[in-house]
């Protein structure tokens, strides 16, 4: 399947799923969360453009898919069925476990993504590179601080997978500093 069928597969999937689950851009109420998971995937095939040394196919399914897992009802089975094995895992290796305690869940889901192909990591990198945009108006400086703390241990971990996206955040990093 070309990349630009598996986009549009995907995309339109996941849109749906957010949609049925009223998931909205965080911090707004009417920009739809399908603007963010094309944003990711936006940055996937930029960095595949710059460096075209990975399977850009399966990283914009799970660019597209890597959310909703997490925030919709849809089950693993359903995604399976549509976008195979590989692809679930990847998603799932993405998705914070609920159970563990907030503070020990980007952690755990960091370990689960170095033991996944790297264009699971690179999801993460552009995931957060999208999420670094001016923080909703509701979070105080603290919540601002630890966001960019996270982003820091994001990239050391990750970064050394794809050039083009660790310069990327770094970018998005020092413009988001300017929000405290």
């Amino acid at each position: 399947m070309s990349v630009q069928s598996s986009y549009q597969k995907a995309f339109f999937f996941a849109a749906q799923k957010h949609h049925i689950s009223e998931n909205w851009v965080n911090g707004t109420l009417d920009v739809p969360y399908a603007v963010h998971i094309g944003n990711v995937a936006m940055e996937m095939i930029f960095a595949h453009h710059q460096s075209p040394t990975f399977d850009l196919n399966f990283a914009v399914q799970l660019a597209l898919l890597h959310d909703v897992l997490e925030d919709t009802s849809c089950e693993e089975t359903e995604m399976e069925e549509r976008f195979g094995t590989a692809v679930v895992e990847g998603v799932k290796a993405l998705t914070k476990n609920e159970s563990l305690e907030k503070s020990l869940r980007m952690a755990d889901s960091l370990e689960r993504i170095l033991v996944s192909p790297p264009e699971v990591g690179m999801v993460k990198l552009a995931d957060r590179i999208t999420n670094l945009q001016p923080p909703p108006s509701h979070w105080t400086s603290e919540k601002i601080k630890s966001y960019h703390s996270e982003a820091e241990l994001i990239l050391n971990t990750l970064g050394h997978l794809n050039a083009a996206l660790s310069e990327r955040m770094k970018e998005q990093m020092a413009v988001y500093q300017l929000f405290f």
